[in-house]
């Protein structure tokens, strides 16, 4: 067995020189691994870095070449709407910061080249957030979950607005007053986040998170979700932000300063102990050891290792194991037990099971598209 079908989309990320030597049948599973991962563009990045090697599939290499045009087509597009963003708030007397791929790419990092991309995360101060959604109303963005408990869930407890389409472009835009929501166990002070959030230049009102809290945002955003579908995508920005800002005096000792000062402890320890098992991400001794008392304690710690290995191997979309299937759905009742208190999650849960069969009726009698 090859290196390339024994590690799938992860060799390909670590040790792209792989792809040279691969089979017609382990590159046409890696199209299929990358795509199901969001991770084709990224792997396209690496492979055109190392050269197209001679005598290669020109099917492969042309997937390779369409991954690389939808990625550079998002970025532009992310970038015109990151304009009409700030435009639209123009007169909030707030700071805009935006988040995860929209700031990796306005931003001009590493992580955004050969991203793909679903909607744009925005955050604004709480104080802010009524008036940021009107006047996004008033440009064109409007919610899209109109249900009287989905207002309510979102406006009361969590840590956005409902999410927002643009009428017109069909763009989708998350409004966020904070990186977790109102409910969850750990509370980072957005108060924090908003005092070192960083101006970009020749954009208007617009920032990004400083470099130690993008990457602390970007770990709990895996660490603490629920859904588990571009996990592997998340952990590859993760590794690319990490290589990029390593270079910085001192990052590694604030990054761990920075995590105690916001409660985000868990999610750094995951974080650099999973992008240096799977993405081979250099992590230095001092950050792990520094870091070691973060993680859980007893027999949840090897637990949760072994869960965390499982979700992030990348698996073919028609041979998904059974441990898989059982770590994803061991987090998908983590994320969700982090996020709400057990009475609360239980009435959300039984609430949304309740509207699917409706909401499931009025898809299907939706036309065709």
């Amino acid at each position: 067995m090859s290196r390339l079908l024994a590690g799938g989309v992860v060799t390909a990320l670590t040790d792209p020189a792989t792809i040279a030597t691969a089979s017609n049948g382990e590159l046409s599973r890696l199209v299929q691994e990358g795509r199901r991962t969001g991770l084709l563009g990224r792997i396209a990045t690496r492979a055109k870095a190392t050269g197209y090697p001679p005598g290669w599939p020109p099917a492969m290499k042309a997937h390779l070449d369409a991954a690389l045009r939808v990625c550079r087509a998002q970025q532009a597009e992310i970038r015109r709407e990151t304009a009409f963003i700030s435009q639209a708030l123009s007169t909030l007397g707030a700071p805009i910061i935006l988040l995860k791929g929209a700031a990796y790419v306005v931003a001009d990092l590493p992580a955004a080249d050969g991203r793909v991309f679903g909607d744009i995360d925005i955050m604004v101060p709480k104080e802010a957030i009524v008036e940021a959604e009107s006047l996004l109303m008033m440009n064109g963005w409007l919610s899209t979950h109109q249900t009287d408990y989905d207002q309510r869930y979102y406006r009361q407890w969590m840590h956005e607005l409902p999410p927002m389409q643009h009428v017109h472009r069909g763009t989708a835009l998350d409004v966020h007053h904070a990186i977790l929501p109102e409910t969850a166990r750990l509370r980072p002070s957005s108060r924090l986040l908003f005092e070192r959030a960083v101006p970009v230049a020749g954009w208007p009102h617009v920032h990004v998170l400083a470099p130690e809290d993008m990457v602390l945002h970007s770990m709990t955003h895996l660490f603490m979700n629920d859904d588990m579908r571009y996990a592997l995508r998340d952990l590859s920005d993760l590794d690319l932000l990490l290589r990029h800002f390593s270079g910085r005096p001192g990052f590694w000792s604030e990054l761990v300063a920075r995590a105690q000062a916001l409660d985000l402890r868990r999610p750094l320890f995951y974080g650099l102990r999973q992008t240096q098992r799977v993405l081979k991400t250099p992590i230095p001794e001092s950050a792990l050891a520094d870091t070691e008392p973060f993680g859980p304690e007893g027999a949840a710690r090897p637990l949760m290792r072994a869960i965390w290995d499982e979700a992030l191997r990348a698996q073919h979309p028609d041979e998904q194991a059974w441990a898989s299937r059982a770590a994803l759905f061991a987090l998908y009742v983590r994320g969700h037990w982090l996020r709400m208190p057990p009475l609360m999650l239980a009435r959300h849960l039984a609430t949304k099971a309740l509207q699917r069969p409706e909401q499931d009726a009025q898809s299907a009698r939706q036309p065709g598209v």
